[in-house]
């Protein structure tokens, strides 16, 4: 490839043809300011805070988009270029809401972050300002357009990454906004709450719902019986919250808190993600040898189960009737283990810490409401929501001591931590049908073959002799991309694992904002995320779910037997095929 020769700030720079002025700088230890750009997503151009001078060239050039010329020379910073990006700025807070020590990313704002470094510190074209009413409809996302800066981060994330195409920008000059087709309510578009736009919007523009007090009453009411589960994928990320490395697995002190905050029981979402595995496995193997209803689809990422019953209806006899392992646990607590106490369901209060904004919806879904009425979950936190209540309960996070779950639903294979991370369903699944299928033991219990799907990965596994073909998908666009070979009868697999959000959990929509120079879609960031999941599952010695011995113990004394009636009627549920309105 050639090289490119250029000047920025009187330093000379070599770099490949093809490369932007804005990562040309970098090369050098200069950041350009920027608002609109987000690396992964297209180039959109949009607020021009990262303009920079280039000689013989009229007006400022927008770095992010303007690609590096031979024997060009650039100036990033001058008085006039820091009064130029300071007065873009201006106009952007001037028609933006005057609530930052109310606001919800207070602290965590890009806009507000960036005025500080600019040195924005009075507002001087205060005038009319926009005004839209808050849309709070949706079961997972809050969109406020008073907040909206117009980057249109949230319409390409939903486009390119998700494959969902429901925002876009409508109206011009000052009626300007960005929502749903027709503006209508988020509950009636088709989005499928995965809150990747909470993720990349720069202010807060969208957040999710918050279901704090909820929990906060539930803890305060002394006839609750308040019991919390944690996803795989927490352990992996929380820890961010509190300004600890990327990938600092932070199990123990996370339970610690929990019971800080007043949770009487702390049970790990991994123990029904074992015992997914042990009804997805069996769900499998009958599939594969009846060579019916191929390929198996997993389905325990809800925003990938909408998206199909959104877009992909035909795929639906495909999918695994398995619950997620959220949706497992629930309902356990509010049978099993509610008997076993002699606790009235009705008054045990489940919550669910998940790194996904999509749970709020799967909780609230019909299919997952106990025939009495009530739902099995009650409340679903995000990391960031129990992050917030951590720090407001005056808990020191990263001095806690560590400790363990509580039995009987707190053990669990390493094969359930890598639920978190793309690929880890697929890989957990193997472990066990590999056994159940050869009825040999598996010595070699890393199948990298579906491991750092970077969007999409495809691979064969021999498994017994008998050649099992496998893709894994993370994102909904690479989802699309799967499902249009299968039904072009282009491709044929035995399984495929789709998730919703880029990397899997570690990459849901509920998850920490990235800091220290990471963006969402940072393979750096989900690369330590997933390591952290890793290396909990090699240094357990109990590595396969259907060896998890208090799930053996589940099967003998109450479900009896995998795929049995009563595993059947608690542990599995239905899809239905959704239309936008009305949903």
């Amino acid at each position: 490839m050639k090289n490119i020769n250029l000047i920025i700030d009187d330093t000379p720079v070599t770099v490949p043809e093809g490369t932007t002025i804005m990562d040309a700088a970098e090369t050098i230890g200069v950041h350009i300011p920027r608002l609109c750009y987000l690396p992964k997503l297209s180039l959109e151009g949009a607020c021009r805070i990262c303009i920079v001078e280039a000689e013989g060239y009229k007006g400022y050039l927008a770095s992010c988009a303007a690609k590096v010329v031979e024997g060009m020379k650039i100036r990033t910073n001058s008085p006039e270029i820091r009064q130029a990006r300071r007065d873009l700025v201006e106009l952007i807070l001037d028609n933006h809401p005057m609530e930052c020590q109310t606001c919800e990313r207070d602290g965590q704002c890009e806009l507000q972050n960036l005025a500080y470094t600019l040195g924005v510190r009075e507002r001087l074209f205060e005038g009319n300002r926009k005004h839209f009413e808050i849309d709070d409809s949706g079961f997972s996302v809050i969109r406020n357009s008073e907040k909206c800066i117009l980057c249109r981060r949230c319409i390409r994330v939903c486009a390119e990454v998700q494959g969902v195409y429901n925002l876009n920008q409508m109206y011009r000059g000052f009626n300007t906004v960005v929502g749903p087709a027709y503006l209508d309510p988020m509950r009636d578009s088709v989005c499928i709450n995965c809150g990747q736009c909470i993720n990349i919007c720069p202010t807060a523009a969208f957040i999710e719902q918050d279901s704090t007090e909820d929990v906060w009453a539930a803890l305060a009411d002394p006839k609750k019986t308040v019991i919390v589960q944690v996803a795989p994928a927490i352990r992996a990320a929380i820890g961010e919250g509190f300004g600890l490395k990327p990938g600092t697995p932070v199990t123990g002190k996370t339970v610690t808190a929990l019971r800080r905050l007043g949770f009487d029981m702390v049970f790990d979402t991994n123990f029904s993600a074992d015992l997914t595995i042990i009804e997805e496995a069996n769900e499998f193997i009958n599939r594969v040898q009846s060579g019916e209803k191929l390929p198996l689809l997993t389905s325990c990422s809800p925003g990938w189960i909408k998206f199909m019953e959104l877009f992909y209806p035909e795929f639906i006899p495909y999918a695994s009737t398995c619950k997620s392992p959220m949706s497992m646990l629930s309902t356990l607590i509010k049978t099993y283990y509610a008997n076993a106490k002699s606790l009235d369901p009705k008054d045990v209060y489940v919550v669910a810490i998940m790194p996904c904004t999509a749970k709020k919806f799967e909780a609230c879904r019909s299919e997952h409401m106990a025939p009495e009425g009530y739902p099995y979950t009650d409340a679903v936190l995000t990391t960031r929501e129990l992050v917030w209540m951590i720090k407001s309960y005056g808990i020191d996070f990263n001095n806690l001591q560590e400790s363990d779950f509580d039995s009987p639903l707190g053990l669990s294979s390493g094969a359930a931590d890598i639920f978190g991370t793309t690929g880890g369903v697929m890989e957990a699944a193997l472990r066990t049908a590999y056994e159940k299928i050869t009825g040999q033991t598996l010595t070699e219990l890393n199948f990298y073959q579906v491991r750092d799907a970077q969007g999409l990965k495809e691979a064969t596994i021999d498994i017994g002799g008998q050649k099992i073909n496998v893709a894994v998908a993370n994102g909904l666009q690479n989802a699309r991309t799967i499902l249009e070979k299968i039904k072009n009868g282009e491709k044929q697999y035995h399984m495929v694992e789709l998730m919703a959000c880029p990397g899997g959990c570690i990459g849901g929509g509920g998850q920490p904002y990235p800091q220290n120079g990471h963006s969402v879609f940072d393979p750096e960031l989900l690369k330590l995320r997933a390591s952290a999941l890793y290396s909990i599952d090699e240094a357990k010695t109990l590595r396969k779910s259907h060896e998890n011995p208090d799930i053996q113990k589940l099967y003998e004394e109450y479900l009896k037997q995998p795929g049995g009636e009563l595993a059947h009627k608690l542990l599995h549920t239905r899809y239905t095929h959704r239309f936008p309105r009305g949903i």
